[in-house]
């Protein structure tokens, strides 16, 4: 087997592929991109048992067939090579591999195709949805932070999906903080809910290009996303998602509006003098000021700051955890934000002042209990 491509062209797509290969994989196979051809068409795969990438370029070939290649050194070679097209010669007996290029030959040893895992592929009877690259990379990007990473609760370390025919709602909480956003400009004959796992998001995320339209397809087991020449499978979480509208408190007569670039400064400052282990630091707030604080006992620290803000409802004392605040403020994009608060023991929301359209996000976090 034979064929020649073009070394950079190669690497790009051996680059989004190799986003799936594990660090630690449990099958020696799994360290290997499986190079498919057919038709002059190249295949390449890459897996880690959870989630496969799988991409495909145009190649001169003189035969179809498949074979494993290690990733590797396959990717710190082409890194190494100037552009240029190069050969593959494969011996379909000993599975050797020759690189021919400008500069020489590179031998390395693959494996058979035929033992490399199977790729899950949608079938006709999955649901499917059409929607914009950048509303996922958005949803993503706004999500995945709030995700937890205690593996007893399985559900909590994904993000919860919930297509719901003209509207796509993504929602992440580690019970600490929770955030949900929505997507109003879908039109679907679907309606579904499902877990995605962190991996699989971080990977779309990577490797999504803005500007274009992703199809996205899921049974019980699997869920695949197509864009370009591109198609991302993932396992999905089996697990139940928590009723996460329980947690968001309905009344909440304290409303505090102020410029977030100046809230999330100042909580950056603040934080250096916060206890290490709770992060504590505490809102004061009244009409028209916002007092941000922080004392950490153990040494004797302690920093107090005074912001201008609009706040309508009852002078209010509560803390939260400045590293989760200045996480939610990092991740919104709108110059003021919004804070809702009841008491300094109910959960505090966070939204955007100004809407973007089509779009609809809700962040809430659970205050610190007050020390003294």
């Amino acid at each position: 087997m034979k064929f020649s491509v073009s070394s950079s062209e190669l690497l790009k797509q051996l680059q989004v592929a190799a986003g799936s290969i594990g660090s630690n994989p449990v099958l020696p196979i799994l360290e290997d991109f499986l190079f498919s051809i057919a038709d002059n068409k190249l295949t390449i795969s890459a897996t880690d048992l959870d989630t496969a990438i799988t991409t495909h370029m145009d190649v001169m070939a003189d035969t179809d067939g498949t074979v494993a290649v290690p990733a590797k050194i396959l990717l710190d070679t082409l890194k190494a090579l100037p552009q240029q097209p190069i050969t593959f010669t494969i011996d379909e007996n000993t599975f050797g591999i020759e690189i021919t290029s400008a500069y020489g030959k590179y031998r390395l040893s693959g494996e058979n195709g035929q033992d490399f895992p199977a790729i899950p592929e949608p079938e006709s009877g999955d649901d499917t949805i059409t929607l914009p690259s950048n509303a996922l990379i958005q949803g993503v990007n706004k999500t995945l932070f709030a995700t937890s990473n205690d593996e007893l609760r399985l559900a909590m370390m994904g993000v919860y999906f919930q297509v719901d025919f003209s509207k796509i709602t993504m929602v992440a909480t580690d019970a600490h903080k929770l955030v949900r956003y929505t997507f109003t400009d879908l039109s679907s004959e679907v309606s579904t809910s499902f877990i995605l796992p962190k991996k699989a998001l971080n990977l779309i995320k990577n490797v999504l290009p803005a500007g274009t339209e992703v199809k996205m397809s899921f049974n019980k087991a699997n869920a695949f996303f197509s864009f370009n020449d591109t198609q991302i499978s993932c396992r999905l979480i089996d697990s139940r998602y928590p009723d996460y509208h329980a947690v968001i408190p309905v009344d909440n007569p304290n409303l505090l509006t102020i410029a977030r670039a100046d809230f999330a400064s100042s909580l950056r400052r603040i934080a250096i003098y916060a206890n290490k282990t709770t992060n504590q630091v505490i809102l004061n707030v009244s009409q028209g000021t916002l007092i941000v604080s922080a004392q950490d006992l153990d040494f004797s620290n302690e920093a107090t700051e005074k912001l201008t803000c609009t706040y309508e409802g009852d002078p209010l004392m509560i803390g939260f955890n400045a590293k989760f605040l200045l996480e939610m403020l990092t991740v919104l994009e709108s110059d003021e934000v919004r804070m809702e608060l009841s008491t300094s023991t109910r959960a505090g929301i966070l939204l955007p002042v100004e809407e973007v359209p089509g779009e609809d996000i809700l962040m809430l976090v659970m205050p610190v209990m007050l020390s003294n």
